[in-house]
């Protein structure tokens, strides 16, 4: 029996009758009498505070180990909070008699919860492969570079990092080697990969995977976003300080000669400093204009209307669109990079390209569970699609202007679908499921590795907060992400990739920890003066 277990027994002894002998207490647990005499020792010398006795207690001691493992859970493992910070919250909290609360204990009690969080997350990915629900990955490949560099992999319609490893360089054996070795482990193959054009990622996609290898979209815009955005910008602030200086001058004659010829010729010159001002002003709108109408027309529909479109429709709307851009820049006298332009115009095919990937996807799905009419097709696409995939965006949109045109066009969807005469035909249940269908399929519209460059921005933030850490803190991270990162709807990435339900991870591991760590006792030191 362990210590905490012999002590609540003495407690509860003791609680049953105070008045009663060491040899009484002893008689009645089964104990020796020295063992009794001990532990009555150590909870005297426990109680040091008006709390104290709560923690002997069977329901104060199970909340104690609530306590130490959601603190080391939390703040420790998820957070990046060293042991030593951890020792002093416990310290504050008055536990230090109860619990061993150094951080060489703190450390190695979070030792014993990566063990049970990597034995955990292991199970529950043999179960979530064989409930046989895992959909083909729509993955995103990057590396990330911390002490050691990593490779990171993820299925963006669920977030679930398929792959997270420390690797010596990012070759395309290296990649092909992680990628293969997960994709067999889970009995996936990947429908098409989002990546930066690193030559080695390309040739993954194309040669290793045999998918489309999609261009970022996200890094597309960044490119154009830095050829031009400091140059016009600065062209601003240049014309807004010129105005500021000139308009100070003007204050300043006005003040000094009211009615002197300097005064008119400040006056004008204010005038043309304002215009000058208005001009930039125009020419940073319309240049964002341009940005932000590259980011609406990549959708699967044009979003007046919610009109379904092509590929070849797509792109040439993004020709058209970079031509402006190209002309907006050339006439206002900025510099044009034609090595830029050239760059985004190259991969403005295999962006597109995504959108007939997409529809032949939706297509195949359908057909393979149910033949509908044209009535019915034209029912999926241009309703019952267009309404959960404007939600989906919607809800991923944080720019208000672009929110609100996404509004503007979900509103639109709305009144056809429940205008339409075949919406009406359906019994509730079953619109339902057409509602899930479509939400599914619009989650697997993926143009970009944000996600993904979002998981690199943590990792070195947890990675700076705890100093540099062990290789096997890399792999808890990564099970926290897939089982404990929880959207608003209650769900996590493993539960959406393996699309099966999985039991709250925390509890799991509170469970499989039996006590917290015993608190050390000081030998007092004896005091020698010379």
């Amino acid at each position: 029996m362990k210590f905490w277990a012999k002590s609540l027994r003495i407690v509860n002894a003791f609680c049953d009758n105070a008045a009663q002998s060491i040899r009484h207490v002893a008689h009645q647990t089964g104990f020796s009498k020295s063992s009794v005499h001990r532990l009555k020792q150590a909870m005297e010398r426990r109680d040091r505070h008006p709390e104290s006795w709560l923690w002997e207690t069977e329901e104060g001691h199970r909340w104690l180990l609530r306590l130490v493992v959601a603190a080391l859970f939390t703040f420790g493992l998820t957070r990046g909070v060293g042991a030593e910070t951890l020792s002093e919250f416990f310290g504050r909290l008055r536990l230090e008699a109860h619990i061993g609360s150094s951080p060489s204990a703190l450390r190695r009690m979070m030792e014993a919860l990566e063990a049970v969080l990597l034995e955990t997350a292991g199970t529950w990915e043999h179960e979530g492969v064989a409930a046989g629900e895992i959909r083909p990955i729509i993955g995103a490949v990057d590396e990330t570079f911390l002490e050691r560099m990593m490779l990171v992999f993820m299925d963006l319609a669920s977030g679930y990092l398929v792959a997270e490893e420390v690797a010596a360089d990012r070759s395309y054996d290296t990649w092909y080697a992680v990628v293969t070795a997960r994709l067999a482990t889970l009995g996936v193959g990947v429908r098409y990969m989002v990546s930066d054009r690193a030559k080695a990622l390309i040739k993954l996609a194309d040669t290793g995977l045999a998918c489309l290898s999609v261009p970022d979209f996200f890094h597309l815009l960044h490119d154009l976003t830095k050829s031009y955005s400091l140059a016009i910008v600065s062209r601003l602030r240049h014309a807004q300080q010129a105005l500021q200086h000139a308009q100070e001058r003007l204050a300043a004659c006005q003040e000094a000669h009211p009615d002197g010829a300097d005064v008119q010729h400040v006056h004008a010159l204010v005038e043309v400093h304002e215009a000058e001002v208005q001009r930039w002003q125009n020419v940073h709108s319309d240049y964002r204009h341009h940005l932000e109408h590259l980011s609406l027309i990549m959708h699967p529909w044009r979003l007046g209307g919610s009109t379904p479109q092509t590929s070849h429709e797509v792109e040439d709307l993004l020709q058209t669109e970079i031509a402006a851009l190209e002309t907006l820049v050339a006439t206002q006298g900025v510099p044009i990079k034609k090595h830029a332009l050239e760059k985004v115009r190259k991969q403005l095919a295999g962006v597109a390209a995504l959108v007939d990937v997409w529809w032949q996807e939706v297509w195949h799905d359908v057909q393979s569970q149910v033949a509908l009419t044209s009535q019915w097709r034209g029912w999926v696409a241009e309703c019952v699609l267009p309404l959960m995939y404007w939600q989906e965006q919607l809800a991923r949109t944080r720019c208000p202007r672009r929110k609100a045109k996404l509004f503007e066009a979900l509103q639109t969807v709305e009144e056809a679908m429940e205008t339409h005469p075949l919406t009406r035909q359906l019994a509730p249940e079953v619109l339902a499921g057409w509602k899930v269908w479509a939400a599914e399929h619009a989650r697997g519209f993926q143009r970009a590795s944000s996600a993904v460059e979002g998981r690199n921005g943590a990792l070195p933030q947890l990675h700076h907060n705890q100093r540099g850490l062990p290789k096997r803190r890399y792999k808890v991270w990564t099970v926290l992400h897939n089982f404990d990162c929880r959207a608003a709807d209650g769900s996590t990435p493993a539960s959406r990739f393996f699309r099966h339900e999985f039991p709250d991870l925390f509890e799991t591991v509170l469970s499989k920890i039996d006590d917290v760590p015993r608190s050390r006792q000081r030998h007092q030191a004896l005091a020698i003066s010379i």
